[in-house]
């Protein structure tokens, strides 16, 4: 292992479990309260609307790959390999801010292949077997602009996606290529 503090393991481990468990609460919740395919009417109703509207995805992100749930619930179990072989193989878990984006990106990763593989129970009207299909249920309108109904999950992932963005135009290139430092360094603009 790389010389990262240890406390970085525990930085992602909590995060981690607890994007998880605010997703598989929320999503509980919507359906119970709401049961499959309803809403709760418009909360926010002007050029911006709002509501709780449950919904299932078999596919990824904006519903695209619908039918595909178990090739990507594989793929989603390699992602986790990944990032965690990235954060405490790598050594990458150096970097406060990267092992907080990798916490998000995999709390979501985990809330989603958690329905993915059925694990939810939930089964469509009129079919015995369990839906293999991500459990959607924040709707929001944007003027005439629909938007794709997602989950916490899906905010999850973006935010650190989002950060994993961010963290790269802070990089320094050179020093990431050249494998001096697993660490972002800012980019000291001047010749080299």
């Amino acid at each position: 292992m790389s010389g990262y503090p240890r406390t970085r393991i525990a930085v992602y481990l909590c995060l981690t479990v607890v994007t998880l468990s605010i997703d598989l609460l929320s999503k509980q919740i919507a359906f119970d309260r709401l049961g499959l395919f309803t809403g709760s009417g418009w909360l926010l109703d002007g050029w911006l609307k709002f509501q709780f509207f449950t919904s299932l995805n078999r596919g990824a992100l904006w519903g695209l790959g619908q039918g595909f749930a178990p090739g990507f619930a594989a793929l989603s179990v390699l992602a986790l390999a990944g990032i965690n072989y990235w954060l405490f193989v790598r050594g990458t878990a150096l970097s406060l801010w990267l092992t907080c984006a990798l916490g998000f990106v995999s709390g979501g990763t985990i809330g989603n292949l958690y329905d993915r593989l059925g694990l939810h129970s939930l089964r469509l009207p009129g079919d015995d077997h369990v839906a293999l299909a991500v459990r959607d249920f924040l709707r929001f309108r944007f003027g005439e602009y629909e938007y794709p109904i997602f989950n916490l999950a899906d905010a999850f992932l973006v935010t650190g996606a989002i950060m994993l963005m961010i963290q790269s135009l802070k990089a320094d290139p050179q020093a990431l290529n050249a494998g001096d430092s697993v660490m972002a360094q800012p980019a000291s603009g001047g010749p080299r």
